[in-house]
């Protein structure tokens, strides 16, 4: 049982739901980044979602894009990623880290080699958003022998047919994609989301996430309420882009968790 499947259940014991925050390492440096990472789970973050900085980022809307810049810029890598979550390791080691990003990172620093140190520093999944369920030999299937969940996304475009292909080799939880498009782009919406969400859990057991288009409290809550929880990324990444200190950004997720919490 990874870290992410122990917080599931001890979330579904306590009928909550879960709250996931995405930030990116290294943005806008090292040790900012770190100071937020490291105060997320008293803000209420159930799991950390870390973004590896790169330079192509096409999943990723303008906010997150000029995180991964920003991050770059400050001479993050994929090793001083590793460094991050081995130094926040070193204080936490219950709350699950995902490491979402693209697959030529991981490419050019060896699938054995990578996954090893990952295991090593503290990662407990991956998200690799360019790397379909065609190429789960590449990294999804050597992930999980390793101990590694991987979650695969599910968008509002996955029909029926799609849908059992992308679940196969899932781990952890499923992530939906609230909206068609980038990050940051649009308001997700309850109504929409909800049928979809059971669509998805009539197909597999484990937990489907919502992310995308989630910034407020409220709109927490409301997607939490119609699945086993949300995922904020590019509202957190646009307080830091703004110039807010790590403790305002740590108070605007605590607000975002409590209203995931209470639904």
């Amino acid at each position: 049982m990874t870290r992410i499947d122990a917080k599931f259940a001890e979330l579904k014991a306590a009928g909550k739901k879960a709250f996931v925050a995405y930030v990116m390492a290294g943005d806008p440096d090292y040790e900012t980044s770190l100071e937020v990472v490291k105060g997320l789970p008293s803000a209420g973050v159930d799991i950390i979602e870390l973004g590896l900085p790169f330079t192509d980022p096409m999943a990723d809307g303008p906010t997150i894009q000029l995180a991964g810049q920003r991050a770059l810029e400050g001479g993050m890598t994929l090793q001083r990623t590793l460094d991050l979550v081995t130094e926040f390791r070193k204080t936490d080691d219950t709350t699950p880290i995902v490491m979402m990003g693209y697959y030529n990172p991981i490419y050019n620093r060896g699938v054995d080699t990578f996954l090893a140190d990952a295991r090593e520093a503290g990662i407990d999944g991956l998200i690799v958003v360019d790397l379909p369920p065609e190429e789960d030999e590449e990294l999804c299937i050597p992930a999980q022998q390793a101990g590694l969940n991987f979650i695969r996304l599910a968008t509002p475009t996955t029909d029926d047919k799609r849908l059992p292909k992308v679940l196969t080799n899932t781990s952890g939880f499923v992530y939906y994609v609230s909206i068609t498009g980038i990050t940051g782009a649009a308001a997700a919406q309850a109504a929409d989301v909800g049928p979809e969400v059971k669509r998805i859990k009539a197909k597999t057991d484990l937990p489907v996430i919502v992310g995308f288009g989630i910034r407020t409290p409220e709109t927490s809550r409301e997607i939490a309420r119609v699945a086993d929880g949300a995922v904020v990324g590019s509202a957190n990444v646009a307080k830091l882009a703004e110039g807010e200190t790590p403790a305002q950004v740590l108070d605007f997720v605590r607000g975002l968790a409590d209203g995931a919490h209470s639904a």
